[in-house]
């Protein structure tokens, strides 16, 4: 193992007080956004009931999301680098605030994927975050205030699964936004008054083109995913949608390759440890939303096919998981800088493989889903914090913030497929629901096999997790 040369500035420059008040405050952010975004998790059956609609409609409200926050997470870290992250930081708080706003009025399910996808453009705190914390520390304490930031995902899920769900049972879905907007306002006035002045950066030319190419391509092969069990694979219908959605996916590549100030710095992914950490984390993130719908439907299905508990009992069950993961986050965090993140992405993918194994093996009751979900989760999280780390560290100083922006925009793009993925399995290999030996007219609900194929498409894509990270340039830091 080596040490690494970075271009983030020692200790002494620091304000240490200053660096914890900026890491707190963009915490708290970081929490609201993660509550927010895992309360819908467990909400989403009440939702498809609500409007009437279908499970593969229903997970376009996490893929609408994901795919806009895809999207705009390059653009912002690359207007972060230009007028200042601080600036694009609040900005960008405005979109989720406003998404939040007219969400919990939603006449139609489409209305809320549109608020959805005005949500997404808020998506892009999550990597500017990162880029803060990334200035604010010295290179030895980076990871840890990044896995302090990673583990909101599983505080902010906790809250979301257990008071999201409560609210959404008691009071309807409509007021986890409703609540939402309230937390966010009051966290904007706390950002605004505590993150540091922005520094002067270099001004360049923002490719919009690009991100619509790019957003136009992943939507067509989702809208494929999503409609293949309905209208079959190979139907003239659904290669409409495949073939342009690939074609457009394809030349986005191209197109960057030759624009004087692209979406995504291609040439980054010419740095080792930038192309690995972006791969696993597409990847990864697939295997995580697969995950976590095919868990919330399996948990809220009638007895005979699922557990059938209740939205509250649901997302209780999930809870301990993120418990595990707001454990775990800052323990890998201290982990990387001694023995760096190639080991941490090996144990983390064992982990996580194991987990599903667990649930191929035994689903049974509420605490057999509780265990498999703490071991599954606790190997995510130990594969989220030593990606972002690679990022931060490898990239050059001055693409920080870009660099982490294209992070982000592939880990969502995985995010979107895993719930499409997740719930057309769950259409394609269904059975009719029997009451008492009596099969109910009309009735039909994922399989035993549905539930098996979406652990085992987990398994295989870890197993990809694994053969990517040894691929891995690893690093440590010294002690000087």
């Amino acid at each position: 193992m080596t040490d690494v040369t970075t271009n983030i500035p020692p200790d002494s420059t620091k304000d240490s007080l200053s660096a914890n008040r900026i890491l707190l405050a963009l915490v708290g952010v970081a929490l609201l956004v993660n509550y927010v975004e895992t309360m819908v998790i467990p909400g989403i059956p009440t939702i498809q009931s609500h409007f009437a609609t279908t499970s593969t409609i229903s997970s376009w409200i996490t893929s609408a999301y994901l795919i806009v926050g895809a999207a705009v997470s390059p653009l912002f870290g690359k207007l972060g680098d230009s007028y200042g992250k601080k600036r694009m930081f609040l900005i960008s708080l405005v979109f989720y605030m406003a998404g939040v706003g007219i969400a919990g009025f939603s006449p139609s399910i489409y209305f809320l994927l549109f608020a959805r996808g005005l949500q997404g453009i808020g998506f892009a705190i999550i990597p500017l975050s990162l880029a803060i914390v990334s200035e604010s520390f010295p290179k030895e304490k980076i990871s840890t205030a990044q896995g302090i930031i990673s583990g909101t995902f599983a505080i902010g899920a906790a809250a979301g699964l257990i008071i999201g769900s409560y609210v959404v049972e008691d009071l309807g879905w409509q007021y986890a936004f409703h609540t939402a907007l309230v937390l966010s306002l009051v966290l904007f006035a706390v950002v605004a008054k505590v993150l540091q002045r922005d520094r002067p950066g270099i001004k360049q030319k923002i490719d919009y083109l690009g991100a619509s190419i790019l957003m136009a391509g992943v939507i067509l092969v989702l809208v494929y995913i999503t409609e293949g069990p309905s209208l079959g694979w190979l139907s003239f219908q659904e290669l409409l949608l495949l073939i342009p959605g690939l074609a457009l996916t394809f030349y986005f590549f191209v197109f960057e390759r030759n624009r004087t100030n692209p979406l995504i710095h291609l040439g980054l992914l010419r740095i080792r440890n930038v192309f690995v950490a972006n791969m696993i984390g597409l990847v990864s993130a697939i295997v995580m939303f697969l995950l976590f719908f095919a868990v919330v439907y399996y948990t809220q299905l009638p007895i005979s096919v699922g557990l059938g508990l209740s939205v509250i009992a649901s997302g209780i069950s999930m809870a301990p998981s993120t418990l595990g993961m707001m454990a775990v986050g800052p323990s890998i965090g201290r982990f990387i800088p001694r023995y760096g993140p190639k080991p941490a992405l090996l144990i983390g993918s064992g982990v996580l493989i194991a987990g599903l194994f667990l649930f191929l093996l035994n689903r049974a009751t509420r605490i057999d889903v509780v265990v498999d979900m703490v071991v599954a989760l606790a190997g995510i999280v130990c594969i989220i914090v030593p990606i972002v780390n690679m990022v931060a560290i490898s990239v050059p100083r001055e693409n920080i913030a870009v660099g982490l922006g294209m992070n982000t925009l592939l880990r969502n793009i995985g995010g979107a497929i895993g719930p499409v993925v997740a719930t057309s399995v769950m259409s394609s290999y269904t059975s009719q629901y029997v009451v008492n030996g009596f099969a109910v007219p009309g009735k039909f609900f994922p399989n035993a096999t549905a539930f098996n194929i979406n652990f085992e498409i987990g398994i295989a894509l870890t197993i990809v997790v694994i053969a990517l990270s040894l691929a891995t340039k690893n690093y440590t830091f010294r002690k000087s």
